[in-house]
């Protein structure tokens, strides 16, 4: 189920030579209410002259396109226009570049579903991060002026900046299995492990496999919720019923559903921290 639409949409353009490409990414994100296409372009030119009349607040680019490559489109847009953008390649030796172009997320053709889900679940995180973030910079640009003025209660303020500095993690996060997406309530989640490229989410007595990396994950979860435990092992610390020593400085966390995690020395102050704030 996507987010209700009380807000804006987010604004959208679709970059791609190729007009297939571009139909298959509109008719995904038909079913998502809260995403608005605004414009289609078949190539760079294209596309530049869309951000400057459109000023979208999302861009699907492919890389690869004759004349004008993704990375160059990016180039050419003034910074303070530069919409979040998701990188889209044929090529997964281009995933690098991409991130290191600073795009948000990047998808490889053929378009996996449960990976343009993910890459939307970020988008919209990072939507409203960036716009707590705005909202801060214009209370402090109030604050600022109106300093001792007697207009405005610098309290009142106050309060605003702290609820726009409080950073949103998504609820839910879509995995798939034999039957279709999945939208796991992240707060069932007990904890996470890695199994080569995979990462097994254990929630609710039933373990779920997903295409995706430790790091990734932590990026997009609540990290006052769930901390890194191991290399390989991420926790839900509001399932920790106790911790069990061993050797070498290590201990064993012990799960409310009787599950036992090790807890490597080098995790285990912020662990400790999180759980004597519980």
């Amino acid at each position: 189920m996507n987010r209700a639409n009380t807000e804006t949409p987010i604004r959208t353009i679709l970059v791609d030579d190729e007009e297939l490409a571009r139909r298959g990414i509109q008719i995904r994100l038909q079913k998502h209410r809260d995403i608005e296409v605004v414009a289609e372009c078949g190539n760079g030119r294209e596309a530049l002259e869309a951000i400057a009349r459109e000023k979208p607040d999302l861009m699907f680019l492919d890389i690869q396109m004759p004349g004008m490559s993704g990375f160059d489109v990016l180039a050419r847009i003034p910074h303070e226009s530069l919409p979040m953008t998701v990188f889209v390649t044929a090529y997964d030796r281009y995933a690098l570049d991409a991130f290191e172009a600073q795009a948000l997320d990047y998808l490889l053709k053929p378009i996996n579903d449960v990976r343009f889900v993910q890459a939307l679940d970020r988008v919209r995180t990072y939507s409203e991060q960036r716009s707590a973030l705005a909202q801060r910079e214009k209370l402090m640009q109030l604050l600022a002026s109106t300093q001792g003025s007697g207009e405005f209660d610098p309290e009142l303020i106050k309060k605003h900046l702290e609820t726009a500095l409080v950073k949103r993690y998504p609820q839910v996060l879509p995995i798939r299995d034999d039957s279709g997406t999945i939208r796991l309530d992240v707060r069932t989640i007990d904890w996470i492990d890695a199994a080569g490229d995979y990462m097994c989410v254990h929630a609710d007595g039933r373990t779920y496999v997903l295409r995706e990396t430790m790091k990734s994950l932590e990026a997009i979860l609540d990290p006052d919720v769930f901390q890194r435990v191991h290399r390989s092992t991420i926790v839900n610390v509001n399932r920790v019923r106790r911790l069990r020593p061993h050797t070498n400085g290590e201990y064993f966390l012990s799960l409310e559903n009787g599950q036992e995690l090790k807890l490597s020395r080098s995790y285990r102050d912020r662990v400790d921290q999180l759980l004597q704030r519980r």
